[in-house]
């Protein structure tokens, strides 16, 4: 009898009921009485040979139909927990419950266990895994393209207010259970060595031969992702660094053994944690060897499959694009071109032309310092031959820049992608290899045109466009908010999941008492399960029914959580002397990692935790004021802190933040903005009307010109309640056994020199925080502002951020999958 090998899983409660047991039994040999672990893992199966049918259809479409593919090339995919949401994208949840409910056995349970992916940090691979959960249901041919990390950042914990950084093993069972790997596919990215020059006797053509270099294996690991009840499944392929099977072997048999497994390790540690301490020789060799380990084999894959289909590169650059997630893979503009001469052997200009017609730049930053530069000694040393091209790239540039503006060397030294001291900037290498360039939010994109990037928007002002950023609303509205999207549901129809624009007709339930209530309900159960998570992470017990104001992202100066913990203090000291006329209880969290090396930012960490001790501990403050700092910030936690949140805290200093997405994911779920006119949060202003939206603080231009003048000492002088805030830090309240431990934060607050110009913004920031308390205090009013923030927030949905990239950047055609 023939066997049908096109039958598809079934998808009814009774099927996924015994596929279940099945794999758990069978794949995992275990019972129902196991951990619950194992039961993760079983679903995980379950539910991943489904997505599989799908899968195998999707790469059959795109074979079929042969359209313009997309890469989204990018050093992290935050994507969390994923469970929860392939169950949704899939339409699976119900009956999986149920299935799990006949068996004894709890969803939500067994879905808390599963771990969040180690493959990024914060706020840019948050965003890449939006990217490509949109582009998924949006029917886009996109993969993406990224390293899987056998360690993610770290795990934090907070010791006696400290910041202790320990090992983030998110692999510790050996695999990941979504993933399926492509050993068939696995390619070899080179290190070190030398090149050659010869000159081809028969034609005369220059050729260069990379030769002696220490060859690392780049194993792929697939993980699917799946569109919105779509049939589409996309890919994020991971790669793997793995040793040559060969690894020294000589040097194993004649006793080297160590030698041997040194060389095993050097190659197989770059995959091993993301991104590495880059404070030390060791660290950035690590790390740049992370980024061109991603962008050889993601090139290399994406030239194979072309060749399986085409001859030639005559059509590439009409059919494939690749989009850079900030400069971390900027290296592929060098990289491609090392292919299409070295190994394709085209001509330099015709490989450039594809080069310059196929790479898109996204530029995430506006700070100098966090563009990526290179030592060019490391470059010589770790990539010669992409080297050799960058050099050569950037002497045919300046020739250009020459011809615009001859006898300008000042400009040519600004817009060289060799800096002064031999290093390569990246972010250069990246703009000129790039037919587009783009900011994230509309504030960012102008003062990259105006500033950081200037010189190269003279030089290609048709280069430069704005994409503002979003979020998938399944993730985090549908998934993250089940009473909210229950009420959606019901009131808007299943489609706004997809077509976030139908958001603003809540506008149309403003007035409508038993919606009003509900939305109270919702808020209420979503603050009470945030107080759980509250409690069971620092030990403090918190009114529900308090204003939960709330600060969580990746800590640095410039994001100012410093500010925030100086209006924590005003509150404390106006506590303290009795000035609680009108007083509005208050809820103040804060949550996010420093990075290991940043050693203000971890003072910030330490500071927040000991106001929190003596705040908390205070009986004559009670439940006045409450303030935490939750461990671990993750994508699973934001989960949980979005939906929760009254009071959305965008404190950055203006013309410092790119877009920032955690504003979006609040405004969504109906927290209010207090903010600066910074990143998206003109945006996010300009939709939910200023009247909705707490501003304060200097605007950009304003800090600007501040800066050279800049006096903090005048701030204090004429502010009586910031003269109380110094006081108490500078006598050592928060740190009377710790002599000294904040000095150096007080120095910089107080220094000429500050950039984040803190103390400026401090009276803004107290009066427009009383008038959200006040605003809080009115219950009907506060009611409307959070319904009228979740009602016109359809703009900042990914789906509508990737409709952007694609019309003016990618230019793909959807496929349907049937």
């Amino acid at each position: 009898m023939k066997q049908n090998f096109e039958s598809r899983l079934q998808n009814d409660k009774d099927s996924l009921e015994q596929d279940f047991i099945n794999y758990l039994r069978y794949h995992l040999g275990r019972e129902l009485t196991s951990d619950v672990d194992y039961k993760m893992r079983a679903l995980i199966l379950v539910i991943r040979a489904r997505l599989v049918d799908n899968w195998r259809q999707t790469w059959a479409s795109y074979h079929k139909a042969q359209p313009k593919r997309g890469y989204y090339l990018s050093m992290e995919f935050l994507i969390g927990r994923t469970l929860g949401n392939n169950l949704l994208n899939l339409g699976l949840e119900e009956d999986v419950a149920e299935a799990l409910q006949e068996l004894g056995q709890d969803l939500e349970a067994i879905e808390a266990v599963e771990s969040d992916a180690g493959l990024g940090n914060g706020g840019l691979g948050r965003l890449a895994a939006c990217f490509i959960d949109s582009c998924a249901t949006l029917q886009l041919p996109v993969m993406g393209y990224g390293l899987r990390y056998e360690y993610g950042m770290f795990r934090q914990l907070i010791q006696n207010g400290f910041q202790v950084e320990e090992p983030d093993h998110w692999l510790a069972f050996g695999s990941y259970p979504w993933e399926l790997k492509r050993a068939e596919y696995t390619r070899t990215v080179r290190f070190g060595g030398y090149c050659r020059d010869y000159v081809n006797p028969e034609t005369g053509v220059h050729i260069v031969h990379w030769e002696d270099a220490e060859e690392v294996l780049a194993v792929p690991f697939d993980v699917p992702i799946p569109g919105y009840k779509n049939q589409t499944v996309n890919t994020l392929r991971l790669w793997h660094a793995k040793a040559q099977e060969s690894f020294k072997l000589n040097a194993f048999n004649a006793g080297s053994y160590f030698e041997a497994v040194a060389a095993k390790n050097e190659a197989e540690n770059i995959t091993m944690v993301l991104y590495p301490n880059d404070s030390s020789e060791s660290g950035k060799e690590l790390r740049l060897r992370q980024q061109y380990f991603l962008v050889s084999a993601s090139l290399q894959d994406v030239l194979a499959n072309w060749e399986r289909f085409n001859e030639g590169y005559e059509t590439f650059a009409e059919n494939n694009v690749f989009q850079l997630n900030d400069t971390h893979p900027s290296l592929a503009v060098a990289e491609l071109m090392r292919l299409l001469i070295d190994e394709k052997r085209l001509p330099w200009d015709e490989a450039w032309k594809i080069v310059t017609a196929t790479m898109a730049y996204t530029n995430h930053t506006l700070l100098p310092e966090a563009l990526e530069t290179w030592p060019g000694a490391l470059m010589w040393r770790l990539l010669p031959r992409p080297m050799q091209i960058i050099e050569e790239i950037n002497r045919r540039f300046l020739a250009k820049v020459a011809m615009k503006w001859p006898g300008d060397v000042e400009r040519q030294q600004r817009l060289s992608i060799i800096g002064g001291h031999g290093e390569v900037r990246m972010a250069h290498l990246a703009i000129v290899g790039s037919f587009s360039v783009n900011g994230v939010a509309a504030l960012h994109s102008e003062l990259l045109k105006d500033g950081l990037f200037n010189d190269f928007y003279q030089l290609w002002p048709e280069k430069f466009n704005n994409k503002t950023n979003g979020v998938t609303p399944r993730r985090w509205m549908a998934a993250a908010n089940p009473g909210l999207r229950a009420l959606l549901d019901e009131v808007l129809g299943e489609q706004w999941v997809t077509d976030l624009s139908r958001l603003s007709q809540l506008e149309g339930y403003l007035d409508d008492p038993v919606f009003r209530q509900t939305w109270r309900d919702i808020k209420l159960e979503n603050k009470q399960r945030l107080a759980a998570l509250i409690e069971r992470e620092t030990g403090v017990r918190v009114s529900s029914n308090a204003l939960f104001d709330v600060q969580v992202k990746r800590i640095h100066e410039y994001k100012r959580q410093l500010l925030n913990a100086l209006h924590v203090i005003h509150l404390y000291a106006r506590i303290k002397r009795g000035d609680t006329a009108n007083w509005v209880d208050r809820v103040v969290v804060f949550g996010g990692k420093a990075a290991p090396g940043y050693h203000m930012a971890k003072k910030i960490i330490k500071l927040i935790n000991n106001i929190a001790r003596v705040v908390n501990g205070d009986p004559e403050v009670g439940n006045r004021l409450k303030v935490v700092f939750i461990p671990n910030y993750s994508v699973s936690a934001m989960e949980v802190i979005a939906p929760g949140t009254d009071l959305s805290e965008q404190v950055s200093t203006a013309g410092k933040e790119a877009s920032g997405t955690g504003n979006m994911k609040f405004m969504m779920n109906g927290a209010v903005t207090i903010g600066t006119l910074d990143g998206a949060n003109v945006e996010i202003r300009e939709e939910v009307g200023e009247e909705n939206f707490f501003l304060f603080g200097l605007h950009a231009d304003e800090v600007q010109q501040l800066v050279p003048h800049y006096n903090p000492q005048d701030y204090i002088d004429r502010d009586s309640d910031l003269q109380a805030v110094m006081h108490l830090l500078e006598s050592g309240h928060f740190n009377q056994h710790e002599y000294g431990l904040f000095d150096d934060l007080i120095a910089g607050v107080k220094a000429y020199a500050d950039p984040w110009v803190t103390l400026a913004d401090f009276r803004s920031y107290v009066d427009v925080q009383e008038q959200a308390a006040q605003a809080f205090a009115d219950v009907e009013g506060w009611t409307t502002l959070s319904i009228l923030n979740t009602a016109r927030s359809g703009k900042f949905s990914t789906d509508r951020t990737m409709q952007d990239y694609n019309n003016d950047i990618w230019q793909l055609q959807a496929v349907e999958v049937s």
